[in-house]
């Protein structure tokens, strides 16, 4: 199925929504973690961290499904949004390329987040100098 031109992806450490969207129509997809998270342990102090351990691999399959996308925003409630534009950035140039943003987002719907990611292109789109 193709992807419409703006896309927004919900991120945490344990799963990606992404949904793709124009005025008039939206594709949505998830894509979950394939094992268990786990904290990061102080190297020292053998203390577990609060921060959740990344998983390149995940963040690779969220990539893929974002591949396509014209403009991309990233939305999440914690630091995995951080880490997958860090591995966009290292490992598919291409795709960050399309990032225009990034967000923090609790926990919102698929409906609440595509009426949220709709306002922020209007909003982004409006700022563009206007070509005549």
């Amino acid at each position: 199925m193709p992807h419409h031109y703006h896309g927004v992806v919900w991120i945490d450490h344990h799963e990606a929504r992404i949904l793709d969207f124009n005025a008039d129509g939206a594709n949505a997809g998830k894509v979950t973690l394939k094992h268990s998270a786990t904290r990061k342990h102080a190297q020292f102090s053998g203390k577990a961290s609060w921060r959740e351990s990344e998983d390149a691999g995940f963040f690779d399959e969220v990539a893929a499904k974002l591949d396509g996308i014209g403009e991309i925003l990233i939305v999440g409630p914690a630091n995995a949004k951080f880490g997958f534009l860090k591995r966009l950035q290292a490992k598919h140039a291409a795709i960050a390329a399309h990032v225009i943003g990034i967000e923090t987002v609790d926990h919102p719907t698929d409906g609440e987040l595509l009426n949220f990611a709709r306002a922020y292109f209007k909003k982004a789109d409006r700022m563009l100098p206007q070509v005549d």
